[in-house]
């Protein structure tokens, strides 16, 4: 599914232009009283993310440069679709449009 990466830390990869790079939230595996979960039932990717790093915008129809409207740090809810995977090592992580992310999440 994700293409494996040749380079060896996430922080080498600088998203283009309207690209937002998110690590989606992982599953727990355990419940808060101890039961453990099976996996089929944590295979089903989260629809939450912590943006890692953002392009610097895309221009408009006019040619200015439109910034992206979310920032490294921020969690933001995703489609249940669409991006592009990266795996470095055993993380994967998603280049997605800044126009695709549904929404921040303010906590």
């Amino acid at each position: 599914m994700a293409a494996q990466a040749t380079f060896k830390s996430i922080k080498s990869v600088v998203p283009l232009l309207d690209r937002v790079l998110v690590q989606r939230f992982k599953a727990e595996t355990k419940t808060t009283s101890g039961i453990f979960l099976p996996t089929s039932a944590t295979n089903t990717p989260l629809p939450e993310a912590t943006v890692v790093a953002v392009g610097p915008g895309a221009p408009n129809k006019d040619g200015v440069v439109v910034p992206t409207t979310v920032k490294a740090g921020d969690h933001v809810l995703l489609p249940g679709w669409g991006g592009n995977a990266i795996k470095v090592g055993e993380e994967e992580y998603f280049l997605f449009k800044d126009a695709e992310i549904l929404a921040k999440i303010q906590e």
